[in-house]
C-alpha cells in the first residue's frame, strides 16, 4: 500500500448535517455558510498559455444490448501529443458531460491538457460517457444529471455486471476500431462522481482484467440499490489489482432523516470511510482524502489534478541525466510528412 499525501481542508464544524448549511456566501440565521465557497479550481484544471489543446470528438451514440432499448453518448479526447503508432492509456468518466462541461467544476480535458503535456501522467485518451437513456429521453445536463430522466439510477446504483458490460463489451470494442488503447489494465482508469464513481468502482470490482484504477468523487456506497455492503464484500472476496481514490466531504448526506432519525446506511460520509477502511485492512492500493464540502464536485473537482497524478504516478521514466527528452515538455505529434 502507498499513501501519497493530498491537500486535505480540515476545518470541522462539528454536529452539523450537510442539509443544515445555508446557500451562498451569506448565513442565515445561526447557520455557517455553505462549506463549498471554500474550494477553487486551481491552475493546472485551467487552460495555461503554451500548453498544447487536446481535440474533443463527438458526440457519438452508442446503442446498448446491456440495456435494450437504451443508447449511451459519448465523447472522445484525443491529446495533441497522441501517436496512432504507439498504445496510450484510457481514462473513462462517468457522467461524462459533467467532467468535461467547460465551465464546470472539474474540467477534465483541461486537467489531462496540462499533466500530459509536463509529463506528470502518460499520454491518454480520455472517454466522457453519460448514463443511457431512452431515444426520446433528453441527454443529461450541469442541471439535471439523470437521475429522473434516464438510466442512470439502474445503471449505477446496481450491484451486477451490466454496466460493466456497457464498458467493456460496447464501447471499448468501438473505441478500439479508431483507436490504439494499450490493452494493460494497469493503463486504463475508470472514476466519476456520486452515483457514477461507485459504477466505476463496480466495473473495476467485475472486471479488474480490464481496469485496475477507479477514481472515486462522493461516492455513493450507500444503499440506493445495496451499495452499502461493499466494505463487507470487499473484506471477505479476495484482493483484487485495483487502485483506488477516494474523496468525500463532513457535510455530504449524512443519513439524517427530517424527524430525526438516523440511516447509517444512506450516511455517504460514513460509508466512504468504512471502504477506505476496508481496501485499507485488504492491502489495496488506496489514497484519500476528507474535506468539508457537501454533496457535488466542489472539492473534487479542484483535486482532480492531484487524484489523476496518483493514480497514474508508476508511468515509465528515464533517471538518464542525458535524457533530454525525458526532462522536456511533451510536445504536439507532428503530422506524418505524405510521400512524394
Amino acid at each position: 500500500m502507498h499513501r501519497t499525501p493530498v491537500f486535505v481542508f480540515s476545518l470541522l464544524v462539528a454536529g452539523i448535517p450537510g442539509t443544515a448549511w445555508a446557500q451562498g456566501n451569506t448565513p442565515a440565521a445561526n447557520q455557517p455558510p455553505n462549506p463549498d465557497i471554500y474550494y477553487h479550481l486551481g491552475p493546472d484544471s485551467l487552460p495555461q498559455d503554451g500548453v498544447p489543446k487536446g481535440e474533443i470528438r463527438g458526440p457519438f451514440t452508442l446503442p446498448s444490448e446491456a440495456y435494450p432499448g437504451t443508447q449511451h453518448t459519448y465523447w472522445v479526447y484525443v491529446p495533441a501529443q497522441y501517436d496512432p503508432a504507439v498504445p496510450a492509456s484510457l481514462m473513462v468518466f462517468n457522467d461524462g458531460q459533467a467532467f468535461m462541461n467547460a465551465e464546470g467544476d472539474a474540467r477534465a480535458q483541461n486537467v489531462m491538457d496540462n499533466l500530459i503535456f509536463r509529463r506528470e501522467i502518460p499520454v491518454m485518451l480520455g472517454v466522457f460517457i453519460n448514463p443511457g437513456r431512452r431515444p426520446d429521453q433528453p441527454e443529461p445536463n450541469a442541471k439535471e444529471w439523470g437521475d429522473r430522466t434516464t438510466n442512470r439510477p439502474t445503471e449505477y446504483n446496481t450491484l451486477d455486471d451490466k454496466y460493466a458490460r456497457v464498458i467493456v463489451d460496447e464501447l471499448l470494442p468501438v473505441l478500439n476500431k479508431t483507436y490504439n488503447i494499450s490493452k494493460d489494465p494497469e493503463q486504463r482508469g475508470i472514476g466519476g462522481a456520486s452515483s457514477g464513481a461507485i459504477a466505476a468502482f463496480t466495473v473495476a470490482w467485475e472486471r479488474p482484467n480490464e481496469f485496475h484504477k477507479v477514481l472515486s468523487v462522493v461516492g455513493s456506497f450507500v444503499n440506493l440499490r445495496g451499495g452499502h455492503i461493499y466494505p463487507d464484500l470487499i473484506l471477505k472476496a479476495d484482493k483484487k489489482p485495483i487502485r483506488i481514490f477516494l474523496q468525500d466531504g463532513r457535510n455530504d448526506n449524512r443519513g439524517l432523516r427530517q424527524d430525526g432519525t438516523y440511516d447509517e446506511k444512506r450516511d455517504w460520509f460514513y460509508q466512504n470511510v468504512r471502504m477506505m477502511k476496508a481496501l485499507t485492512a485488504k492491502g489495496y492500493d488506496v489514497n484519500y482524502t476528507w474535506g468539508i464540502n457537501r454533496h457535488g464536485q466542489k472539492m473534487g473537482g479542484p483535486i482532480l489534478p492531484e487524484m489523476m497524478r496518483w493514480l497514474w504516478r508508476d508511468q515509465p521514466v528515464s533517471t538518464d541525466v542525458h535524457d533530454s527528452v525525458e526532462r522536456s515538455v511533451r510536445e504536439p505529434k507532428k503530422p506524418s510528412t505524405p510521400a512524394n
